[in-house]
């Protein structure tokens, strides 16, 4: 199974589901290709967000050599599934699409925990303290193990 999440900036939340639903992965010893992106060029090559890093690192996962790259079309073509955190997300994926059945791969990472769709968005963290960033994983762990469940 290949997925892709993407986030506004790939700097804080599409980061840490991709290194989270790899340690997922990894438990269950799934295979598959999965990346983030974001949408926004000035951050293409900068790194990961410290608060990012340290949470993820208190929980075992190295993103240390994570660079924020930009979503491509193609990308549509290349994953089986695309994760977003919030409804710009979605929005940003539905103006890139070329072809509307592409759409149908798109999802918010929510929907994966959240069987009644009621609460679709994992806010951006990056203008907020350390304990918005712990929040974050933590909904993020769930949305990823509910993954790689349905995948296993």
């Amino acid at each position: 199974m290949d997925v892709l999440f993407v986030c506004l900036g790939d700097t804080c939340r599409s980061t840490l589901a991709k290194g989270i639903l790899k340690k997922e992965f990894a438990k269950r010893n799934i295979s598959g290709n999965i990346e983030s992106a974001g949408f926004e060029p000035h951050h293409i090559g900068h790194p990961v967000d410290k608060r990012t890093l340290r949470v993820a690192d208190e929980h075992g996962i190295d993103l240390s050599e994570h660079t924020m790259r930009m979503f491509n079309p193609d990308d549509f073509k290349r994953f089986d599934h695309i994760y977003v955190m919030d409804q710009r997300d979605y929005n940003d994926l539905e103006y890139a699409c070329k072809n509307p059945e592409d759409m149908q791969k798109v999802d918010f990472v929510m929907n994966l925990i959240d069987e009644e769709k009621r609460s679709k968005i994992i806010p951006d963290p990056l203008y907020k303290g350390y304990r918005s960033f712990e929040k974050i994983y933590e909904k993020l762990e769930k949305a990823c193990a509910a993954l790689a469940d349905k995948a296993n």
